[in-house]
């Protein structure tokens, strides 16, 4: 299959650059395209046969499932059979935007689309191009990240080239995503509404409308668990991962740098190729290992910082183009700081965990 890239410029942008990617849509064809968490991979919701062309292009369980896009609020009525008051509330205060809600399907959503589950997963993306691809098509469009199936998501239209060029008919370069992270998913369907993936709409801020609401336990563990039933993306499998060995690092600091330093320095020692997964604030502590490394001549070290960890909505951007960073330079071994874990630094944590297979050094 040939995939179309087509690429717009945001400053100039018209419903009639979406024309051709909208009319893909209604025939049952799949197109990547921006959002403002990562580039989705959108195909017709009603239609069960572009649904399984999304799981086939990802190489995706199909129990895993899709979240459906729409474009106004008005959209929601014809997907679920009901439309709760706290869904209202909550859609005031977050939509448009990175917030993702489960309610019970109507009979019009097939269940190739919810993963062979009776709930769907619905959300407004604010980004212009999603937006407008929507109302376009005239239809909802599911679509998960556009990503093959287990691999970092994509914040660039590159990183979608790489994992689905050839296997989807067109992809949209709208630029890089800006906040970096999927988005949170609330599960609507359950007393008190659960938390099921966490992102950049917070539990603090989901308080201010839902006062009880709590994370899924699912989301607090630091443990693979595949008896999970997915309800929600990304809860059962292993996600986000390089190619390379993921560890991550927590406790004091200043122990964590030591620790990093420790392990890196043993299998560049090993010939290795390895890679550290930093912040600002602790750059400094692994500077002098390029210096080593180059002297010594033994394996190849790569160092990538996110940015500073006063500013979590910058860590939340770099993650997922730093973890396929690594994969470009065929890191074999990567060691990354952890985060603190409220706040957006929650889902990174979450996706970093995910990434890492749990693989959770404690120092």
């Amino acid at each position: 299959m040939e995939t179309i890239l087509k690429k717009i410029d945001m400053s100039c942008l018209s419903s009639g650059d979406l024309r051709e990617a909208a009319e893909f849509i209604r025939q049952g064809k799949l197109v990547a395209f921006p959002t403002e968490t990562v580039y989705g991979l959108g195909g017709n919701a009603y239609d069960s046969t572009a649904s399984a062309r999304i799981y086939a292009a990802k190489g995706r369980p199909s129990d895993n499932p899709l979240i459906v896009h729409i474009s106004e609020f008005s959209e929601i009525e014809p997907l679920v059979k009901e439309v709760p008051d706290v869904a209202r509330a909550l859609a005031d205060r977050f939509w448009p935007g990175p917030l993702t809600m489960i309610l019970e399907k109507s009979e019009r959503i097939p269940k190739e689309t919810t993963g062979g589950l009776d709930t769907v997963a619905i959300r407004m993306p604010s980004h212009p191009i999603a937006n407008m691809l929507i109302k376009e098509a005239g239809v909802p469009i599911a679509a998960p990240s556009a990503n093959a199936s287990g691999r970092p998501s994509t914040t660039k239209a590159e990183h979608v080239i790489e994992d689905l060029s050839g296997r989807i008919d067109m992809i949209i370069d709208g630029g890089s995503s800006d906040i970096g992270l999927e988005s949170t998913i609330v599960d609507l369907t359950v007393n008190p509404a659960l938390i099921l993936r966490p992102g950049y709409i917070t539990i603090e801020m989901l308080r201010e409308v839902i006062p009880d609401i709590e994370y899924d336990k699912a989301v607090l563990k630091r443990m693979k668990d595949d008896t999970i039933v997915a309800k929600a993306p990304g809860m059962k499998y292993r996600h986000y991962a390089p190619k390379g060995e993921l560890t991550i690092y927590e406790g004091d600091m200043s122990r964590v740098s030591q620790a990093i330093r420790a392990s890196a320095e043993e299998m560049l020692k090993a010939g290795h190729t390895v890679g550290i997964l930093t912040s600002d604030e602790l750059l400094g502590s692994y500077e002098d290992l390029r210096a080593i490394n180059l002297k010594e001549k033994t394996g190849t070290l790569y160092i990538k910082d996110i940015g500073s960890r006063d500013n979590e909505a910058e860590i939340a951007a770099g993650l997922f183009d730093a973890l396929r960073y690594f994969d470009e330079v065929k890191a074999e071994y990567i060691y990354a700081e952890s985060f603190t874990e409220g706040g957006i630094g929650q889902a990174i944590m979450n996706r970093l965990m995910k990434a890492a297979g749990y693989h959770i050094v404690t120092v």
